[in-house]
């Protein structure tokens, strides 16, 4: 029973990433551009980082890189990222 509370708590966490994420992209535009690459590694790293966690049965670790990698792909989605063109 508590395993499964912890996983609930996981889950809705992870959901409130969402809106977290759409509002700090909304809210720091001016760094989306320049930022925009490290944003995807950042979101590799937390996406590598969630399975190693997964893999190796720490909750923790699992939900806290699932976390930045769901925060920052809202900044990496190509509609709301508008790009210099050269």
């Amino acid at each position: 029973m508590l395993e499964i509370l912890k996983i609930l708590i996981g889950i809705f966490v992870l959901a409130f990433g969402i809106p977290l994420g759409n509002f700090l992209a909304r809210s720091t535009k001016e760094e989306l551009n320049p930022g925009h690459k490290y944003f995807i590694i950042l979101t590799l790293i937390g996406l590598l980082g969630g399975l190693v966690g997964l893999v190796l049965g720490d909750d923790v670790l699992m939900f806290t890189m699932f976390f930045i990698a769901i925060v920052t792909s809202r900044s990496v989605n190509p509609r709301k990222v508008k790009r210099k063109k050269k």
